[in-house]
């Protein structure tokens, strides 16, 4: 327990004293990612607004039943997952990418791929301009709860910090994470509830949905966004313990590789 406590000292350290070198990190991720777009960030707000009246088309009436809102419910986790999958796919290459920075200078490797997250999480926060521009065409309420989406918004942001790590370190010694990762995240998409019901799931493969940390974090931002109401208290504590224990595992994992990177880069 010591050592790990070390570990998440001297994180917390380096993010202190390198702070300013993320931000321009950050700031570098965003203008490369849009560099060759003819619309720009603008495409950002574009994507998942496309996204919605495609789908909305299609499935509004197959689900106008059991969902209310419908627009606004697909919208919500269309935005959380493209975060994550994003944030974590991106993770992968953080390291490889700036193999000829950490070859010269002493850098905290982590920094790299927490920028990566960081630009995902600025990208989404714009995004929510589209779900804003949603609701007040669906004639959907703006209440006080909606103050309450900064709480799974964090946990989604802690758990793919986590999650970066992770695939960040195991991408160096093993490139084809990358291949495999993107039929998981295939998987994670019809696996999140995203743009049908969680109730139509038979009852013997709901207990794979309730343990999938991205539909506990979706689910609370529609609790905030789209039914005004409080969180479970379960999904709560299971997405708060989910979000920390990610973090603190991508860190170990991390630290306890970190050395070996220059040999494989």
């Amino acid at each position: 327990m010591v050592v790990e406590g070390i570990k998440v000292h001297r994180f917390i350290a380096n993010f202190l004293k390198y702070r300013y070198l993320l931000i321009e990190l950050v700031k570098k991720n965003i203008k490369i990612k849009y560099r060759r777009s003819v619309l720009g960030i603008f495409w950002s707000l574009m994507e998942p607004l496309l996204f919605m009246i495609v789908l909305t088309i299609i499935f509004s009436t197959l689900f106008k039943s059991d969902i209310a809102n419908y627009p606004i419910y697909l919208l919500t986790g269309r935005l959380a997952f493209t975060f994550f999958s994003d944030g974590s796919s991106q993770s992968m290459d953080s390291i490889l990418i700036n193999r000829g920075t950490i070859k010269k200078l002493y850098v905290p490797k982590y920094i790299f791929t927490l920028s990566v997250v960081l630009s995902s999480l600025v990208t989404y926060l714009l995004s929510l301009i589209v779900l804003f521009a949603v609701m007040i065409a669906t004639t959907t309420p703006f209440t006080t709860f909606m103050f309450l989406a900064v709480v799974p918004t964090v946990l989604l942001l802690i758990f793919t910090i986590g999650v970066g790590l992770i695939l960040a370190t195991y991408t160096v010694f093993f490139r084809d994470i990358k291949h495999l990762y993107g039929v998981f995240l295939t998987l994670l998409l019809y696996a999140s509830a995203i743009f049908f019901p969680a109730d139509i799931i038979p009852a013997q493969f709901q207990i794979f949905l309730q343990i999938n940390p991205l539909f506990v974090y979706i689910e609370m931002l529609r609790d905030a966004f789209l039914y005004a109401t409080w969180f479970d208290p379960i999904q709560l504590i299971y997405g708060t313990i989910v979000a920390i224990v990610s973090l603190v595992i991508g860190i170990i994992v991390l630290y306890k590789n970190q050395d070996r990177f220059i040999l494989y880069i």
